[in-house]
C-alpha cells in the first residue's frame, strides 16, 4: 500500500491511501488522486508499479510532472525524499506496507503510455539527488516514516520561529525531542509495528547529529565507516569490511550530516569545492566527497581512532611489535634521532607516532603540524597547527609548508608533522638538519626504501630546482631512522622493519635494517645501529632493550 502526502500554498496536508496501480492523478473526479486546480491536467500522471518500487509517468500536461526541480518524462524508482510537483501542488509518495506487493488493476491500464521501466533521469538538484535503484521506497517503512518526519520537524520549527542558532546542543536535542512526540500524537496512521520510540532517536540522530553513524561511532569495535550512498554504509571490524545494517533516509540527510561535521571547523564543500578532509570532535578523521566528483551520491569516510591511547603492552600484546623494538625506538626518540613512519593507507602510522611521541621529555615543547588534526598528544607544552583551506574567492588558503616555515619561529624542541605529502617535505628537512632533532613525521611508502624515494620526490616537488645529488645529501644528514609499518590481510597492523640510514655512497643512500618481523616472528637482524657510537651509547645498551620503555 502506498501513501500520498499531499501539500498546498494556504492549504492543510492530507493523505491518500492507493491499494491498486495504476494510479492517475489529474483534476477529473474519477482520478485515484484529485488535485482541484486549473493548472493540473484531467490527467496528469500516473504512478506505475515497477521491480523495485514505482515509478512516476507523465501524461503529457502542458504544465509538466516535475521531480526535485527538474521536468521529467518519467521517473523511477520513485523515493520518499523525492518531491513531486503537479500544478502547485507538493507530492511524497511513501510505502506504507510492505508485505505483500501493490494489487494491478488492469481497467486503468493507459495504452498511449509506456509500459515498461524508466530510467532515473540523467541528474538532479544537489541537494537531493535521486536514490539509488536499491533503495526502493518499499523496502523500509521506518526510513520513509524518518523522512515525513524530518520535513514536518523542520516546517514545524520554521513555523514557529525557532531560533535554533541560539539553542546548545543539548537544548536543540531536547527541543526537537518534543517536537518530534508532539508530532507522532498526532499520526494515527502511524504502522503500530514501528517503534516510536526508535523512530524519534533514528530521526534525532539524522537532524542534530550523524543519523545512523550514531550507533556505529558508539561500537568500540568499528574503526572505519565508509558511505558510499544514502542506502549503502560499510564498516569495518575487527580488520573486515562487512556492510552496515543502516542507511540513511536520503542523499539531502547525507548531504547534512557532512555540512554539520565541516562547518563549525570552517570548512566548506559544495558544487565548487566538492572534496574536504576535516575531524571530529573525538579526533577522528573524515574525508567526504559530494557529487558530482561522487557518482552515486554523497561519499563520506571516517576513520575512527581508538578512545584510549595505545600503550607499549598494547602494541605487543597485539602482535604489532615486540619488546626489543620497541625498547630501541625509545631509545632513538630520547637521543634525538629524527625518525619517519612509513606505511600504506591504514596500517597504523598515526597510532605509532602517538605512541612515539609519549616518549618524549615532557620538559620539551611540542608543535604539530597536521592537515586535518588528528593527534592526540598528552604533553604539557604543546601548540598544535592546522592548515587551512582556500575559502569560497581562493584566498586565505594556510598549506603545511607555511605552518613548517613558521613553527621554526616558535621555540620547537621538537616539530612533529602529521603527514608530509608534497614541498613541506624540504622544509620539514631544513628544520631537522637545524637544530631541531628529534623531529617526527610519517610517509606512505610501501617499504622503507620508497619511503626515501618518496622523501625524494616531494622535495622536488617544492619548486626549488635542486639537484638530486644535494637532496640525497639532506635526506642522508637529517634522517637517521625509518619506520615501516604494515596492515596485515587479516587486519592486523604491525612494525615490519625498522632501518637505519647510515650515509650515502655516490648517488644512493645508505641503510642497515636493524629490526625485521619475518616469517610471522619479529628478529633482530644482527646490525649495530651507527649512531650508538656517534653519542656515545655503549653497545651493551643495545643488547639489553627489552623492557626498554618504562
Amino acid at each position: 500500500m502506498l501513501m500520498l502526502i499531499i501539500e498546498a500554498d494556504g492549504l492543510s496536508p492530507r493523505r491518500v491511501m492507493i491499494d491498486a496501480l495504476p494510479c492517475r492523478i489529474g483534476r477529473r473526479r474519477d482520478n485515484a488522486v484529485v488535485l482541484d486546480s486549473w493548472r493540473v491536467a484531467r490527467v496528469h500522471a500516473e504512478i506505475h508499479a515497477m521491480e523495485h518500487g514505482v515509478r512516476l509517468v507523465d501524461a503529457g500536461a502542458l504544465s509538466g510532472t516535475w521531480v526535485n526541480g527538474e521536468r521529467i518524462v518519467e521517473f523511477g524508482p520513485v523515493d520518499p525524499a523525492d518531491e513531486i510537483v503537479i500544478g502547485g501542488f507538493r507530492l511524497r509518495v511513501i510505502a506504507v506496507a510492505a508485505q505483500a506487493p501493490l494489487a494491478v488493476d488492469p481497467g486503468m491500464a493507459s495504452p498511449e503510455l509506456p509500459s515498461e521501466p524508466a530510467a532515473a533521469p540523467s541528474s538532479a538538484t544537489p541537494a537531493e539527488p535521486p536514490a539509488p535503484e536499491t533503495a526502493a521506497p518499499g523496502d523500509d517503512p521506518a526510513r520513509a516514516w524518518r523522512v515525513l518526519l524530518h520535513r514536518r520537524l523542520l516546517q514545524t520549527i520554521d513555523l514557529r520561529r525557532k531560533d535554533v542558532r541560539r539553542l546548545s546542543a543539548g537544548q536543540l536535542r531536547a527541543e526537537a525531542r518534543a517536537l518530534l512526540e508532539e508530532l507522532l500524537a498526532d499520526e494515527p496512521e502511524l504502522p503500530p509495528a514501528l517503534d516510536r520510540a526508535r523512530l524519534i532517536d533514528d530521526t534525532l540522530d539524522e537532524v542534530v547529529g550523524l543519523g545512523p553513524l550514531e550507533r556505529l561511532m558508539s561500537d568500540p569495535l568499528v574503526s572505519e565507516i565508509m558511505v558510499n550512498s544514502a542506502a549503502e554504509i560499510f564498516i569495518e571490524r575487527a580488520g573486515r569490511l562487512q556492510p552496515a545494517p543502516c542507511s540513511f533516509s536520503s542523499e539531502a540527510a547525507v548531504r547534512a550530516v557532512i555540512e554539520r561535521i565541516v562547518t563549525p571547523l570552517g570548512r566548506r564543500i559544495d558544487e565548487s569545492s566538492p572534496m574536504v578532509d576535516a575531524r571530529l570532535p573525538d579526533g577522528s578523521r573524515v574525508n567526504a566527497v559530494i557529487p558530482p566528483l561522487a557518482v552515486k551520491g554523497c561519499a563520506l569516510t571516517i576513520r575512527r581512532f581508538g578512545r584510549q591511547a595505545m600503550r607499549p603492552e598494547d602494541l605487543i600484546r597485539l602482535g604489532s611489535a615486540d619488546a626489543r623494538m620497541l625498547g630501541f625506538l625509545r631509545q632513538c626518540i630520547r637521543s634525538r634521532r629524527n625518525l619517519v613512519i612509513a606505511g600504506g593507507t591504514g596500517s597504523g602510522k598515526t597510532t605509532l607516532l602517538n605512541l612515539l611521541a609519549g616518549f618524549i621529555d615532557r620538559g620539551e615543547r611540542l608543535v604539530t603540524i597536521e592537515d586535518a588534526a588528528e593527534l592526540s598528544l598528552d604533553h604539557p607544552n604543546l601548540v598544535r597547527l592546522e592548515a587551512r583551506p582556500a575559502n569560497a574567492e581562493g584566498r586565505g588558503q594556510v598549506a603545511i609548508r607555511d605552518l613548517v616555515r613558521n613553527a621554526l619561529r616558535m621555540r620547537p624542541d621538537r616539530i612533529i608533522v602529521g603527514e608530509c605529502r608534497g614541498g613541506e617535505a624540504l622544509d620539514m628537512l631544513q628544520a631537522m638538519n637545524t637544530g631541531h632533532e628529534g623531529s617526527l613525521t610519517t610517509v606512505h611508502a610501501n617499504s622503507a626504501r620508497d619511503a626515501i624515494a618518496r622523501l625524494e620526490t616531494m622535495v622536488l616537488m617544492a619548486g626549488m630546482d635542486l639537484p638530486l645529488p644535494a637532496v640525497r645529501e639532506q635526506i642522508a644528514s637529517g634522517i637517521q631512522i625509518v619506520v615501516q609499518q604494515a596492515r596485515a590481510p587479516d587486519g592486523s597492523r604491525r612494525i615490519v622493519e625498522i632501518s637505519e640510514i647510515t650515509g650515502s655512497e655516490g648517488s644512493r643512500l645508505l641503510m642497515q635494517p636493524i629490526f625485521r618481523h619475518r616469517q610471522g616472528r619479529f628478529e633482530d637482524c644482527g646490525n649495530m645501529p651507527q649512531f650508538y657510537e656517534r653519542i656515545g651509547l655503549p653497545p651493551a645498551s643495545f643488547h639489553a632493550l627489552a623492557g626498554g620503555w618504562a
